[in-house]
């Protein structure tokens, strides 16, 4: 129960921030948004339609087409999302005039969007719109997901060249960059983490080392090498950005023709990768 308070105030928060993007700084400043909020921004552009009963209709209609390719949770989650934002755009749609400057609101708009976003999508749920589409064609089509609501954002911000014009068009492709940096940010945290693994025969001189100076857990795996045919091993450890450099260091000062690959991790789910006195760096 305590999870699910805790989902519905980010949802609550995220939609608000999604809103007030649009509404205080995308409207006032002739700028658009990708998705279905976008398309509903476009048409208020050309007809002056409300962008919030827009968008509601449009969700709603895609919900109802679409809610049988998304999780039980999802489905909760989103019938909440979708009116809360098309409210909160609805309620605050006239509030401010423009800013003046386009791309500081562009800038900030994609900043707060994906604020937004980051929130909506952290809980599980949807905003019922380009993704939900995206995922009916994946499930039907067998189309890439990612790209498929990639071509969709482009498609209706390209829309928005006719009404927006060729410059505010630019500000908002700008505004989608920023929004989905922000959006990483917010789903992947604030610490991302690394893993790299470590070949080399010293594999578990390394593993010592980097348990010894850094207080930290390692994994050594057996491996073989397919171009010298004899058997080799593998460090594979976990850290945050921060270590890499000392990372570094320890394993050149041990094998300085180590072969090392670094990948960026986007989650680390279940326990520790902190030193235990009990069970000698292993994972608590």
């Amino acid at each position: 129960m305590k999870l699910f308070f805790k989902d519905l105030f980010m949802i609550i928060v995220g939609c608000l921030s999604y809103a007030l993007a649009l509404t205080l700084l995308a409207i006032p400043n002739h700028l658009a948004e990708g998705g279905v909020p976008g398309a509903a921004v476009i048409l208020h552009y050309a007809f002056g339609w409300s962008p919030g009963i827009v968008t509601f209709i449009l969700t709603s209609i895609i919900m109802a087409i679409g809610y049988k390719y998304l999780p039980k949770r999802a489905i909760l989650f989103s019938i909440l999302t979708t009116p809360l934002i098309s409210f909160f755009i609805y309620s605050t749609e006239d509030l401010v005039t423009s800013l003046g400057d386009p791309l500081t609101s562009a800038i900030f708009a994609g900043v707060f969007i994906g604020l937004g976003s980051g929130l909506i999508f952290r809980t599980g749920s949807t905003m019922g719109g380009t993704s939900l589409i995206a995922r009916m064609c994946h499930n039907v089509l067998g189309w890439d997901l990612v790209r498929t609501i990639f071509v969709l954002d482009v498609l209706i911000v390209l829309s928005g060249l006719v009404v927006m014009g060729p410059l505010n068009t630019m500000y908002t492709i700008i505004a989608l960059f920023v929004a989905k940096k922000a959006t990483d940010l917010i789903i992947d945290g604030l610490n991302p983490r690394k893993a790299v693994s470590i070949i080399s025969h010293q594999a578990p001189h390394i593993a010592d080392a980097i348990i010894e100076k850094m207080n930290i857990s390692v994994t050594v795996f057996k491996g073989y090498g397919g171009y010298l045919k004899e058997d080799t091993d593998m460090t594979y450890v976990i850290i945050n950005q921060y270590q890499l450099m000392r990372l570094k260091n320890i394993i050149s000062s041990v094998d300085e023709h180590a072969f090392v690959v670094i990948h960026d991790v986007r989650d680390v789910l279940g326990g520790s990768f902190a030193w235990d006195e009990t069970k000698k760096g292993g994972i608590k």
